[in-house]
């Protein structure tokens, strides 16, 4: 009985000792689950905070590997990872969120709940002490007529699904009998509305499907296929240096070599990649694409890959917090303004954002990953060494973060705090640029990788460029998981081949 009684009492009192750590957490609420969620996400101490994660999707997405997936190089679930897998100790929504209340601190989020064939939609609230916006952004599509009704985006897994089908019913459509050839010709005309990098890679992603794929399983219909690249500037890939980018127009615009020689043969001579450089799109219809030089391209799959815009959700912050947001917008254009501590303008620090959906207007920064996961990174440190985000204003103005007392600081920031002579205080977040890659299609790829701050990036391409690419998305998956399943892809495609069935 005496025993029963001492487990009892321990029981109680371990339970009582959880809750009150429960309770004296500092509950983090985070939105999103991109590249930043997945870098916090990984870096953040769930014993000192009480993290929750909302987002309509319960994954984390390698998004440099969609386009190839969207013609099949690579499965949807090679590059995609569960966000509970990521951190087993926090807690997760699928829901979106609709609005930010800043005063009540407080997020109302909408869930879509199905039983059997018929789904309502839920409301709910979710309270937090600190909220960090990390939520990216959609695609734009400059308001321009047609866009959204009749092109594709590639920016979710939904997104590649839908272009990987596409591009399967393109050919089956152009091999019914009794099509004229300018019928076949125009079905199989694919269309890419933006040369940035997601544009060059799925047109590169689409040759190579063309070239290795096309003459086992359309080896009559080869003839008619056209790739159309639309730009609305005068060059392509911008990010990377001008030896770079002829270097990818010249793989681009290379003659089509199959994997068949017999078919090859067959061939007539034709160019199957066209640029058409500083050409804007006026207008989209259901079967041609208007330029503003007057002309009209005829397409079967159109591909928009033209620029990111602002999420609703994005917009209803900038207008709730008011003034501090709405007089930097000639900078931030639609995107949260954030301080140099990534602390939004207004919130008095509460509120954090990073990532596509934000804008330091002091020093602004691309929207590439690396960008979302070194912000994030550096939110996790503030975070886990107990740094004060909100500290008391001095004459209207934030201070940085400074560090609790309780808190630890590294060895690095001791010997930086005595050179500055400033240990209180957080360093503003400082983005190393470790450079960009691109696949451009025949197994050869661009790499302009940084290796010293502030020096000449190493270059690369073709095969050495490819290797590159290669080995830094592998070592790049946020998982060993996710690292064999995308070397098996490659291992399968080059032994079987791209899959076509349609599902």
């Amino acid at each position: 009985e005496i025993v029963e009684h001492s487990i009892d009492d321990f029981s109680k009192s371990e339970y009582v000792e959880d809750d009150q750590m429960e309770q004296s957490r500092e509950k983090v609420l985070v939105l999103g689950t991109g590249w930043g969620a997945a870098s916090f996400l990984k870096d953040i101490d769930p014993r000192k905070f009480d993290v929750t994660v909302i987002s309509p999707r319960n994954y984390f997405l390698f998004t440099p590997m969609l386009a190839g997936a969207s013609v099949g190089s690579v499965e949807y679930r090679s590059i995609t990872e569960p966000i509970r897998e990521i951190n087993r100790n926090v807690k997760f929504f699928e829901a979106t969120g609709t609005s930010i209340d800043p005063v009540k601190q407080s997020v109302t989020c909408e869930s879509v709940v199905c039983d059997g064939n018929s789904c309502e939609i839920e409301d709910f609230v979710v309270d937090y002490d600190r909220l960090i916006v990390m939520i990216g952004a959609q695609t734009n599509t400059f308001g321009i007529p047609g866009v959204r009704e009749h092109c594709c985006f590639l920016k979710q897994v939904d997104d590649a699904r839908r272009i990987r089908s596409s591009i399967v019913n393109c050919f089956e459509r152009a091999n019914i009998p009794g099509l004229s050839e300018e019928d076949r010709r125009n079905n199989l005309t694919f269309a890419v509305i933006g040369a940035g990098p997601t544009g060059i890679e799925f047109a590169s992603e689409l040759r190579d499907f063309i070239e290795q794929d096309g003459p086992k399983y359309y080896p009559n219909l080869l003839k008619y296929v056209r790739i159309k690249v639309i730009e609305a500037s005068n060059t392509i890939l911008a990010p990377f240096d001008k030896s770079l980018q002829d270097e990818a127009r010249k793989q681009l615009e290379r003659t089509i070599s199959l994997a068949d020689s017999k078919v090859q043969d067959l061939l007539p001579d034709f160019e199957l990649t066209e640029l058409l450089l500083e050409s804007f799109v006026t207008e989209v219809t259901e079967k041609s694409i208007k330029l503003n030089n007057g002309s009209s391209v005829p397409y079967g799959l159109a591909v928009w890959a033209g620029g990111n815009g602002p999420l609703p959700l994005t917009l209803q912050l900038i207008d709730v917090i008011g003034e501090s947001q709405s007089s930097v917008q000639d900078i931030a254009r639609g995107r949260i303004a954030i301080d140099p501590w990534l602390r939004v303008l207004g919130s008095e620090g509460k509120i954090l954002a990073l990532g596509d959906c934000s804008c330091n207007t002091q020093n602004q920064l691309p929207a590439t990953a690396q960008v979302a996961s070194q912000q994030a990174e550096y939110i996790a440190t503030l975070f886990n060494q107990n740094y004060n985000l909100n500290p008391k204003e001095s004459e209207g103005i934030l201070p940085p973060p400074t560090l609790d007392p309780k808190g630890t600081i590294s060895l690095s920031q001791r010997i930086a705090a005595i050179s500055t002579k400033e240990s209180d205080y957080a360093k503003p977040f400082q983005f190393l640029n470790l450079g960009i890659l691109a696949y451009t299609g025949g197994g050869s790829a661009l790499a302009q990788v940084s290796v010293i701050p502030d020096k000449d990036s190493i270059k690369g391409k073709g095969k050495l460029g490819n290797a590159l690419w290669r080995s830094v998305y592998l070592t790049k998956q946020v998982s060993n998981r996710n690292r064999l399943l995308v070397l098996n892809d490659w291992v399968k495609r080059q032994i079987f081949g791209r899959d076509i069935t349609r599902v």
